[in-house]
């Protein structure tokens, strides 16, 4: 660090305070009774100010740049305008010793011996307090919520906005330490309010808000007058009776001192942000500086070391942008950095630091030596177990525990000195003198050498990675490049102030200068582009370089100069510029390039780094060819121009090379077909049909699908022709194309009925199928199609397909709800078996959906079914077992329809008389299994209820009872309980009219019979009415031997007998005796059974013996 004077001035009175207005363009200067405003730039007096009578004694600046404030000896403050004119002017008991404004509220505090006053232009009047001691200083808080006042008695009051004392701050010198200058800190970085106070009894300190100390009293040795932080709180200005401006760090530290002076310093400032500060001295002197902190840092490979706050070590990795800070508490002096070393000189001592591993990421360091000596050097550098300490001509090397082992004299000032490595303990310095020299010294060596003369001084140096060549700059800024073996001068060039070679390209250098960064491969010009700073390093494609206070790694891409090697086929070494860095564009063009000029390892390295397979494979085909000894490198350029699109060099190159087929080959794949017409044989019909293939594959992928058939129909490939036309439903062009086909040529006339089958013109595809004879795709044709008259014609003629067209028309029925037909088709097939699995199923789903009156239905088509089917002597036993259940099954689901109707729906269609006999008939029916659906609770319940209503209250009373010992719904529950409770009063007896009489033996049967629904005397089975379930008047017979059916029908036909009758008597004998008649022609014969051939006639209501209850025979 090192103080510059702009400019200074002197005033004719001492100089007790000054301020900077907020935005540093003026001055303002308490000087005797006036106040002096000053230009900062160049140090015009602008305007003196007039208006106290005695002693200025301070100054303050809002931080709005409205205002300012001054308080003077003659116990008054005054409030001037930025304008230079004054506004306010109120007055104290005694004379003002400071003032200060709030940086928030802009609320002035000013201060006199004996009390202090709150003034802010909302308010009228100044609130003033009290105060035990004189105060000799003040100063607010960041956020203008607190104000410390210092008392000449050395306590530090802390007050609110209010004036009212928070904390109050005793220090141990009491008045043998009086306050002379405090300082809050205003740095935004700080968690806390931070307070520097320094005081008469010549010490520095720190406090917090709360009163509590910061580390120790920093000593002075010397009287303190002013203390002021810089803008951002990094550092402390301190001047007083040493007649000097002294830097402190933020932690009371001293760095150095500003300017000297020839009098007491009464105030010191910095302008707003920025390194200027001015110095006010008793004698009236008013100087005015400019800091320079000069750059203190070392660099070794993607490793920066450099200083921060001026005692603190910063190693930045220039790669991964990791940072450690090491904190030293003392100025950094010097810093240099050698791999895992890192050596430090402060002030008193040089400490050496090392990395805790070899990792190259690592930036974590421990203290390794301490040299406790004070040293006097221009340059500092660190080897793996050295330092080397540069002093004007000397040269020194010290070992870490301070012991001097080797010393060197030059013959002229030192300029530059780098380490070039080498194994530890022997490394290699790089030596530049100002009389032009450069050496080469080892630190084991006490001789140096002399690698060249030059005749201008060195400013800067490098050697490159294999140590052949040397790049100078002088002090001329031109950049010279010597190979150290011959002291040739390779090559110069101007505006540099620094130069690097690329550590991992022999060829490769940069330089900077006059904004241009320029780099230079081998013998090549120069390419240039912007860049400011100071280049300090070149590693691959990283530059690191140094602009202003910071270090930064810029990538570069190495294209420009690859592209440089290029153009000369100097293929390999573009390659390894290429590896430092370019852009994936620069790699393919590299790619192609060396494949252009055969140079396949390099393309193929190339190629590898852009992931580009397609070459790859090309260039391995190649290599595979020329290990077969393959040699024709016009061949190989040719395949080489046909896959980068240069087809017509291709073309050329293999004719030359006598391959013309593969020009027609690649000029057909590429749909080039007027190119390739050029190297067609001499007519050759088959190369000539290829290429037509090729172009109609062409006109199909490009979607012009007419002109592809046309094509493909010129070529005689009629199949993809007719797939294209099926696809895009041209129906007129497969028509022509079927026309046209000749029989024997089935597969395209197969798929020409196809999609005329899948576009809807069945009638062009049956043409189709009678064109090849295919009668069996007709078939299908016209099922699928569903013409069954066409179908069944076609079955006519040619029985052997009968399957094929009854068996889906029989599907096709079934699934329109057409059973009846269904069956037939069935049974027209000879399915009957399909037929049969068909109605049970549907009779299932009936019984499942509680439709009891269709499934009674199924039922008896069931029995018809079986009926029919025993026609067969293998099935004859079988079907007719089947007959007789089905039966049974139809006439219970018919009844129990009823009963469903009766019990879930709220009202009944039929009368009590129906609901008894049917719940009476189902009841005596199911004496052993009872089938899917039916319920005996709701049959019992129904019984149970009409028999109540018709009287038969015996039969309810046992049904009552029945119903007790099943499991009933709840819905039932309470009318079963109170039916079981009335029932009781009822006689228990069954009405007389409801008991059925037996029509063969004239029997009364109970209403309950243990037998079922037959006599219980006669045996013979009740037949029921369909509609009613009432008995019917009809009693089974046979015929006797000898009589045939036709005559038993005529004898039946006949009109009966009809004779007077004298009374009610006879023609009800006559009745019962014409009701038990058992035989024709007289005959009283019985058989038990009936023949099993004969039909029923009862159980539904399309049946005759529902509509006509008069007398029938049964066979």
């Amino acid at each position: 660090m090192r103080a510059v004077l702009t400019w200074r001035d002197k005033a004719e009175q001492c100089v007790y305070d000054l301020a900077f207005k907020p935005d540093g363009t003026q001055l303002i200067l308490a000087a005797g009774n006036r106040l002096l405003v000053y230009d900062t730039s160049d140090g015009t007096l602008l305007q003196p100010l007039k208006g106290h009578k005695d002693t200025v004694y301070c100054v303050a600046y809002a931080k709005d740049g409205k205002r300012f404030a001054s308080g003077s000896a003659d116990k008054s403050v005054i409030i001037w305008t930025s304008k230079l004119e004054g506004i306010l002017k109120y007055t104290h008991n005694d004379s003002i010793q400071c003032v200060s404004y709030n940086p928030v509220t802009h609320q002035l505090a000013s201060c006199s011996s004996s009390d202090f006053g709150l003034w802010s232009p909302e308010q009228k009047s100044v609130s003033k307090h009290k105060s035990s001691s004189k105060i000799t200083c003040c100063s607010w808080t960041n956020d203008g919520q607190y104000l410390a006042l210092g008392m000449f008695s050395g306590v530090i009051s802390i007050r609110n906005r209010n004036g009212e004392e928070k904390v109050k701050i005793e220090r141990p010198g009491g008045s043998l330490s009086p306050l002379w200058s405090i300082c809050w800190s205003p740095s935004r970085e700080e968690h806390n309010d931070i307070l520097a106070v320094a005081d008469w009894g010549q010490k520095l300190s720190f406090y917090q808000l709360s009163g509590k100390q910061i580390g120790k009293d920093r000593s002075l040795n010397f009287d303190p007058c002013c203390l002021s932080y810089f803008t951002k709180g990094e550092y402390i200005l301190l001047g007083g009776s040493d007649k000097q401006v002294s830097l402190f760090t933020k932690d009371g530290v001293r760095l150095g001192t500003v300017g000297e002076q020839n009098s007491w310093v009464w105030t010191c400032k910095v302008k707003p942000d920025s390194n200027y500060v001015v110095v006010g001295c008793q004698d009236g002197t008013i100087s005015f500086y400019q800091l320079i902190f000069s750059t203190v840092h070392g660099l070794y490979k993607d490793r920066y070391a450099y200083r921060d706050s001026m005692t603190d070590v910063i190693v930045q990795h220039l790669i991964t942008e990791q940072k450690v800070r090491i904190k030293c508490k003392e100025l950094v002096k010097k810093i240099a950095i050698y791999k895992n070393r890192l050596a430090v000189q402060l002030p008193e001592k040089i400490l050496i630091h090392e990395l805790y591993s070899d990792d190259s990421l690592d930036m974590r360091y421990r203290m390794k030596e301490k040299i406790v000596r004070k040293f006097e050097c221009n340059l500092l550098v660190v080897c793996a177990d050295h330092i080397i300490l540069c002093q004007e001509k000397r040269l020194q090397c010290l070992s870490f525990s301070g012991v001097k082992e080797r010393e060197w004299q030059m013959e002229s000032l030192i300029r530059y000195i780098k380490v070039i490595g080498g194994p530890p303990g022997r490394e290699g310095l790089l030596v530049g003198l100002k009389n032009g020299q450069i050496l080469k010294i080892f630190v084991d060596s006490l001789f140096a050498i002399v690698l060249l003369k030059q005749a201008t001084a060195v400013r800067c140096l490098d050697m490159s990675a294999s140590r052949n060549k040397l790049a100078v700059v002088d002090e001329n800024d031109t950049c010279l490049v010597y190979d150290i073996h011959t002291k040739e001068l390779l090559f110069q060039e101007p505006n540099a102030n620094s130069v690097a070679w690329n550590t991992q390209c022999e060829d490769m250098l940069c330089f900077s200068g006059g904004g241009y960064l320029n780099i230079k491969a081998s013998t090549f010009p120069v390419h240039q582009q912007k860049l400011q700073g100071f280049v300090v390093g070149y590693n691959g494609s990283r530059i690191f370089c140094l602009h202003a206070f910071s270090m930064s790694a810029v990538e570069v891409p190495q294209s420009a100069p690859m592209y440089q090697y290029l153009d000369r086929k100097m293929f390999r070494e573009a390659y390894q510029i290429a590896c430092l860095g370019v852009t994936d564009t620069d790699w393919r063009e590299l790619a192609m390039e060396a494949l252009e000029g055969l140079e396949f390892e390099t393309a193929k390295k190339a190629f590898t780094r852009v992931q580009d397979l397609r070459y790859l494979e090309l260039i391995n085909s190649i290599e595979e060819r020329k290990k077969r000894g393959e040699t024709n490198n016009d061949l190989f350029l040719a395949d080489v121009f046909s896959y980068q699109g240069k087809f017509h060099e291709a073309a050329r190159l293999y004719k030359r090379s006598g391959h013309e087929n593969l020009a027609l080959d690649m000029y057909t794949d590429l749909r080039m077909f007027e190119y390739a017409k050029d190297f067609l044989g001499s007519g050759d019909p088959k190369e000539t049909k290829m290429l037509i293939t090729k172009q109609a594959d062409w006109a199909r992928n490009i979607n012009e699908p007419k002109a592809a058939v046309e094509m493909y129909i010129s070529a005689g490939e009629h199949g993809k022709a007719i797939e294209i036309s099926g696809d895009h439903g041209w129906v007129d062009t497969l028509i022509d194309i079927a026309r046209k086909l000749d029989k024997a040529e089935r597969e395209p006339l197969l798929m020409c009925a196809h999609y005329f089958k899948k576009l809807d013109n069945p009638g062009y595809a049956a043409e189709t199928y009678l064109k090849i004879g295919d009668l069996k795709s007709l078939v299908h044709l016209h099922v699928d199609t569903q013409r069954w008259d066409e179908a069944f014609a076609l079955g006519e003629k040619h029985p052997e397909f009968k399957d094929d067209i009854y068996v889906p028309y029989a599907q096709w029925l079934a699934e329109n709800d057409r059973f009846e037909e269904a069956q037939k088709a069935f049974h027209k097939a000879g399915r009957q078996g399909e037929a049969v699995r068909v109605l049970e199923q549907l009779t299932h789903n009936a019984v499942v959906e509680s439709r009891f009156n269709d499934a009674a239905y199924y039922y008896w088509m069931l029995s018809m079914q079986c009926l029919d089917i025993a026609q067969d002597p293998a099935q004859k036993d079988v079907m007719l077992g089947k007959f007789h259940h089905f039966q049974h099954l139809a006439e219970l689901y018919h009844g129990y329809h009823a009963i469903q109707r009766y019990t879930e729906e709220p009202f009944s269609f039929h009368l009590p008389e129906t609901l008894f006999n049917i719940s009476r008939f189902l009841l005596h029916s199911l004496t052993k299994d009872t089938p899917l659906g039916i319920s005996k609770v709701n049959t019992l319940f129904t019984l149970a209820k009409q028999s109540k209503a018709l009287g038969a209250y015996k039969l309810a009373r046992h049904a009552y009872d029945k119903l007790q010992g099943l499991q009933t719904p709840a819905r039932f529950q309470k009318s079963i309980e109170l039916g079981s409770l009335t029932i009781r009063s009822k006689p228990f007896q069954d009405s007389e009219e409801l008991v059925p009489l037996c029509y063969r033996c004239s029997t009364n049967n109970p209403l309950l019979n243990n037998l079922g629904n037959v006599c219980i005397n006669c045996r013979q089975p009740f037949v029921f009415s369909a509609s009613s379930y009432e008995v019917l008047h009809l009693v089974e017979f046979y015929l006797e031997e000898g009589i045939t059916d036709e005559e038993a029908i005529s004898l039946i036909d006949l009109e009966a007998p009809r004779h007077k009758r004298e009374n009610k008597w006879q023609e009800i004998a006559s009745n019962s005796i014409l009701g038990a008649g058992q035989t024709l022609c007289g005959s009283a014969e019985r058989r038990p059974g009936s023949t099993p051939g004969g039909r029923g006639l009862g159980g539904f209501p399309d049946s005759e013996a529902g509509r006509d209850p008069g007398l029938h025979g049964r066979r």
